[in-house]
């Protein structure tokens, strides 16, 4: 048998910890940079954010829901002001849906958006992943704007 190296409860508070953080990021950023400045090959911060939105929540459905559908990266939000209402909106549906998954579902498999077949944590750990690997692109882009970001490890 084997223990638990962190709780349910403790992995949740650990993601909402990064949301505040990301949610830090995103009031750093000047309206205009926010939605057009890029480094080539990249996106703009507000279409990593979109990404973000269009996965944690719309994942966790699936999850709650036992039933896979598909990704929709396109959302329509071109303001900051929109960005962070969603963002804002978002976060306690994603504690809901989260509190709405049993333990022992973590280990199950599962096919989300009908394409990544995997356990139902290794989904969760991606959303949480994928916001640390776009918020540290956001951080680069303030850098280069000389915008000090958020100090990564005040998540409280």
């Amino acid at each position: 048998m084997s223990t638990a190296i962190i709780s349910k409860q403790e992995l949740l508070e650990h993601w909402l910890g990064h949301r505040k953080l990301t949610r830090q990021t995103i009031e750093k950023f000047p309206e205009e940079e926010l939605f057009h400045y890029k480094v080539e090959g990249m996106r703009t911060f507000a279409d990593m954010l979109k990404e973000l939105l269009a996965l944690a929540v719309p994942g966790l459905q699936e999850i709650v829901d036992n039933k896979s559908g598909e990704l929709n990266e396109n959302l329509n939000y071109s303001t900051k002001a929109q960005l962070l209402q969603a963002w804002d909106e978002a976060t306690p549906i994603l504690i809901d849906l989260f509190n709405k998954i049993p333990e022992e579902r973590f280990a199950e498999e599962f096919n989300l958006f009908g394409q990544y077949k995997s356990p139902v944590v290794h989904s969760i750990l991606y959303f949480i992943d994928n916001e640390i690997h776009h918020r540290g692109q956001g951080f680069v882009y303030l850098r280069m704007l000389g915008i000090q970001p958020p100090f990564f490890w005040e998540r409280g």
